[in-house]
């Protein structure tokens, strides 16, 4: 969770060997993404979502495109180059019997027509993209006035927290880990926004308790960039072992609450923007 407090060489060479594609299952299951509230903020921070069309980058299994959808927003393309991932989000749009147009491909090359879209979020994903390359594709696409949001929900490792406690064990499970510690805030978007001309740009964060079971708990975990996403099956399943003795012992009371930051930049393309 600490993406801006790693050195920039050592964040992107461990991302290199990172594959949600390996985890889709337990991603589709257990990584139920944002609340409810944070949408509820960005209206109460004048992002429109009824009746605009709308591009989600990094769509992993489609929990903000499908809640986009849901509240009323005209069109919705999730935008992910993980063909498993995708296929996941289709099932689970089924389920609730929304429409959402998935496309593997990157965010910094969307493919999309320009000016032609009113709403680009990238929610949980922004540390695995180029930043600068894909802040410019999305003010190309968004039409003039358009709102484009960069958002986080990131476990906060507090003293004696259950995300702190599971930190530990994964970085004895990997060592290479370097993602842990961040406390959700990453000053650092505000920046890449405004340098590829985006304006107006404000922030929102506030803190929530997230409820899961243990089960739950350990499905999220396997499911992150650090277990389920780089190491191998027997690992994977090692380290499950060891995170559900560990909840046992040190957390038995149930449902576990989990601390939590939502952090995210609120910015528009100008009115007179040029591709």
């Amino acid at each position: 969770m600490g993406f801006d407090t790693v050195d920039p060489t050592r964040r992107a060479r461990q991302m290199e060997g990172v594959d949600f594609g390996k985890t889709a299952a337990d991603y589709a299951t257990y990584r139920a993404g944002f609340p409810g509230s944070f949408f509820d903020e960005l209206e109460h921070h004048g992002v429109p979502i009824p009746g605009v069309h709308a591009v989600d980058l990094g769509t992993g299994t489609g929990t903000v495109a499908r809640e986009l959808a849901i509240r009323g927003a005209s069109a919705v393309v999730g935008i992910d180059p993980a063909v498993a991932i995708t296929q996941e989000a289709r099932k689970l749009d089924e389920v609730v019997g929304v429409d959402v147009k998935y496309l593997n491909t990157t965010a910094e090359k969307t493919g999309l027509l320009a000016r032609s879209v009113d709403l680009v979020i990238a929610a949980q994903c922004w540390w695995w993209f180029k930043g600068a390359s894909a802040a410019k594709e999305a003010r190309r696409i968004l039409a003039p006035g358009g709102y484009f949001v960069v958002a986080s929900l990131d476990w906060l490792p507090l003293p004696d927290s259950v995300p702190a406690a599971s930190e530990e064990l994964i970085r004895k499970a990997n060592p290479d880990w370097t993602l842990y510690g961040g406390m959700g805030r990453h000053p650092r978007w505000r920046d890449e926004v405004r340098e590829a001309g985006f304006v107006g740009t404000k922030t929102l964060e506030y803190e929530v308790s997230l409820t899961y079971t243990a089960e739950a708990w350990r499905g999220r975990v396997r499911a992150s960039a650090g277990i389920g996403a780089t190491l191998t099956p027997s690992a994977v399943k090692e380290f499950d072992d060891a995170h559900a003795l560990l909840l046992a012992e040190r957390f038995p009371d149930q449902p576990l609450q989990v601390p939590h930051r939502i952090y995210a930049v609120i910015t528009q393309a100008p009115m007179d923007q040029a591709p």
